[in-house]
């Protein structure tokens, strides 16, 4: 991930993001070893700590921009240049890092040789299929903006094809999806938490559901 990329990431508490989606997937009630992939600051490690899960994340040195949690251990690394020593897991957490990737398939292969048997990748993958990606780009528009489908950041752009070849490629299927909602607060901030904006989510979520490919703004899966 670019040096400045990590420090735009935080925690997206809205119940049809794909954060809350992840950690829905990783209750405390089956404790595991869990490797966090670009980690940025620890945001979702931490959590998953405070449930019991011993965690590990991997982020490159200068990702890191402020106190990291005592209850991770961090491991400094350029997922762009290979993996240093890892150990197994049971679950490779892959959080809004693909996408920032050259080459993901090659991550993900080496990702695998980590996990341990009946072990599983969680991962939110953003989906350029989305109804607002191909509506803006049909309008001659392809913006760099800090966060979202159009992050600046972004050297990877996938439909829900596109990602299914990607994650074979590396000898892996997809067990589970779990569509998210277009992030209609983060869009409006002055309004978010309202009734109208609460409204709005919940209505791309259900629709997301219906026709992921079209109107999941991410798609949160879990592979094997």
């Amino acid at each position: 991930m670019p040096e400045t990329a990590s420090a735009h990431y935080t925690l997206k508490p809205s119940p049809y993001s794909s954060h809350s989606l992840l950690l829905d997937l990783l209750p405390p009630t089956t404790p595991r070893r869990i490797l966090d992939v670009g980690c940025g600051n620890g945001y979702l490690a931490e959590i998953l700590a405070s449930r019991g899960h011993q965690v590990t994340g991997i982020e490159r040195p200068d990702g890191v921009t402020r106190e990291f949690p005592a209850s991770v251990r961090l491991i400094p690394a350029d997922l762009e240049r290979g993996l240093p020593p890892l150990g197994t897991f049971d679950t490779i957490l892959c959080a809004d890092i693909l996408e920032h990737l050259r080459d993901p398939a090659a991550l993900l292969s080496q990702l695998r040789r980590h996990l341990a048997p009946g072990g599983s990748f969680i991962c939110s993958l953003p989906n350029s299929g989305n109804i607002h990606f191909r509506l803006t780009v049909l309008a001659g528009r392809f913006p760099k903006e800090e966060k979202g489908l159009f992050d600046g950041t972004h050297v990877q752009f996938f439909t829900w094809d596109g990602w299914t070849r990607l994650f074979a490629s590396a000898g892996l299927r997809f067990e589970s999806v779990h569509p998210t909602a277009i992030p209609v607060g983060l869009r409006f901030p002055r309004w978010d938490g309202t009734v109208p904006v609460s409204t709005a989510e919940a209505l791309c979520y259900y629709l997301a559901r219906l026709r992921k490919q079209l109107f999941a703004y991410q798609f949160v899966v879990e592979a094997r």
